[in-house]
């Protein structure tokens, strides 16, 4: 293969990229629809189907647990047969799972079919977010797949919307309608990704040099070609299994710890919001607009850390988000009885500055690991992640009503500053480079970044 040099990394964003960067992010919109629109419906549901506690927990959980399930198995299917396959079968699956609540008659087939629309849900976080990281300039990659964060609050978002309109026009059995709904922004996200192609660093993995050629005269113009694309042959070979081990398994560890400590506190607090102001001594009005604006400025938060991701870059804005986000749990920890607009603004700075934390989810899984285990890397983080959440929303009214609200700010505090000090101690800088770049193990800029101070301040 002859060596060109330039790169497809340095081509110019075009409307493709732009277009996909809009089709990729029905995953978290699609995540974050199906695990609110249940909050919705499950009052009727109870109601309807006779549900015990046991059971509305299960089925309130089923999507959760879907998308651990599914994050591991869609990132090694996606590493196995490719992106495009699986980046439209997913979205047939969630369609055709979200119809088929609409005909449920027990608490175990609702659970069924929520389950596996939480497995469709979680495996598309490594096969979209794999592909539009193969294919995004260098300068836009950061920002572009940060930005995904946002469609997860849009999609909680519509889906509050949308729920709360069938219910009112849907009757007794509004519910039914409430979780089909998922078909309909499913359904639209399948019809605009139709026509994807291939990830053409996936197709050069796997030999098939001409398709991947092809690709990338289509997607960049007829003067490109697959001398413009960095090599992505590895000096030994790598497997999933490669995750595990030295090397790629120090940056799994990085990848998973950052990611458990920015969403352990962040789930928990957004879960109860409502019974944490509560605990603050916020009541009535204020509780109400409280959980409103945290809400609102979770989304703000990662709304400027995507402006400003490649200006301050990853390794420095994920230490400082960790950083001061915690100190402002800490003061909400030592001063628990303070004023309405106190506790207001310290809970307003955390949620806009674990913003930061919050785009990186997206941006160093498929940044660290080369074509053929990223996907399976991205899986692994999303399902490993959700473990941490998952008993951190468990224990958050439990710390309440047996510790107090101090000790369960201090607790969420710690978490976040842990997370600073395992950013500080493995955090690479990745802005600057290429994806394959930025997956090779020992690559001297990153290694440079990690030990330098002067660098880490660029």
């Amino acid at each position: 293969m002859s060596v060109s040099k330039r790169s497809v990394e340095d081509a110019p964003l075009n409307g493709f990229h732009r277009k996909l960067t809009v089709y990729s992010a029905g995953g978290p919109f699609l995540d974050g629809y199906v695990l609110s629109i249940i909050g919705v419906a499950m009052l009727q549901i109870t109601n309807a189907l006779q549900l015990s506690a046991l059971w509305e927990g299960l089925i309130a959980a089923s999507a959760l647990i879907g998308v651990f399930l599914g994050g591991f198995l869609g990132g090694w299917f996606t590493d196995k047969y490719g992106r495009k396959v699986l980046y439209l079968i997913d979205l047939v699956a969630i369609v055709g799972f979200s119809v088929a609540q609409f005909w449920v008659e027990s608490a175990w087939a609702l659970f069924a079919w929520r389950l596996l629309i939480g497995i469709a849900v979680g495996a598309d976080y490594p096969i979209a977010t794999s592909l539009l990281a193969e294919f995004l300039p260098r300068k836009q990659r950061g920002p572009l797949l940060a930005a995904m964060v946002l469609m997860w609050f849009a999609g909680a978002a519509v889906a509050y919307m949308v729920g709360e309109l069938l219910l009112r026009v849907g009757g007794e059995d509004g519910w039914r309608y409430v979780l089909a709904s998922a078909l309909i922004p499913g359904a639209l996200f399948l019809i605009a990704r139709s026509g994807t192609p291939e990830s053409p660093r996936w197709l050069l993995s796997k030999g098939r040099t001409a398709e991947a050629d092809a690709v990338i005269k289509k997607v960049y113009g007829p003067d490109y070609s697959i001398a413009d694309l960095p090599e992505q042959t590895s000096d030994k070979p790598v497997s999933v299994w490669s995750l595990f081990h030295s090397g790629y398994g120090k940056r799994m560890a990085f990848v998973t710890l950052f990611w458990t400590c920015a969403i352990v506190p962040l789930f928990a607090i957004y879960s109860f919001a409502p019974k944490v102001l509560q605990a603050l001594q916020l009541t009535g009005d204020w509780a109400a607009f409280g959980s409103i604006a945290i809400t609102l400025l979770f989304t703000l938060g990662c709304l400027v850390a995507t402006k400003l991701i490649n200006r301050l870059g990853r390794r420095n804005m994920l230490i400082h988000s960790f950083l001061w986000s915690g100190m402002s749990l800490v003061l909400l920890g030592v001063f628990p009885d303070a004023s309405p607009t106190t506790v207001l603004v310290l809970f307003g700075a955390y949620a806009v500055l674990i913003g930061g934390a919050q785009v990186l989810e997206y941006v160093y899984p498929n940044e660290l690991f080369p074509t053929e285990i990223r996907a399976s890397a991205v899986g692994l983080a999303t399902s490993l992640s959700r473990i941490g959440a998952a008993v951190g929303t468990y224990l958050v009214p439990i710390s309440l009503a047996s510790y107090g609200i101090a000790n369960t700010m201090f607790a969420a505090a710690l978490i976040s500053l842990f997370g600073a000090l395992i950013s500080w101690w493995l955090a690479p800088e990745t802005s600057k480079l290429d994806l394959q770049q930025a997956a090779a193990l020992g690559n001297p800029t990153r290694t440079s970044t990690a030990t330098k101070p002067a660098v880490r301040k660029a």
